[in-house]
């Protein structure tokens, strides 16, 4: 495993919630970086951000890693989830809230 997968994986199972994003939640980069912001907002979770527009390797790695070509992209508890139009649809039909629920992924404080 190349040391950009190593690293990838450590910080997919090292926290609940995961996302990969371009920017931060406080200044996202992107509409569909700040989309993907607001519904975990929206959710109440806890979750950690990775800016790939910091680390190039990332940005690359991250596409390979899920076998998804486009930022942003969610991982609950090591598994992806997917970028923020899946969250949008998921969101909206319930999914994503039951589904972090039964995770018992930590809320934000």
């Amino acid at each position: 495993m190349s040391d950009v997968n190593e690293r990838i994986s450590k910080i997919v199972n090292e926290n609940d919630v995961v996302l990969f994003m371009k920017g931060t939640p406080l200044f996202p980069q992107c509409g569909f970086s700040s989309r993907a912001v607001a519904i975990l907002d929206h959710c109440n979770v806890a979750f950690e951000s990775v800016d790939v527009l910091q680390d190039m390797d990332v940005r690359s790695g991250i596409k390979a890693y899920s076998d998804w070509p486009t930022i942003p992209q969610l991982y609950v508890k090591g598994e992806f989830l997917g970028g923020s139009d899946i969250m949008m649809e998921m969101y909206e039909a319930g999914e994503l809230q039951a589904f972090l629920e039964e995770k018992q992924v930590a809320k934000a404080s």
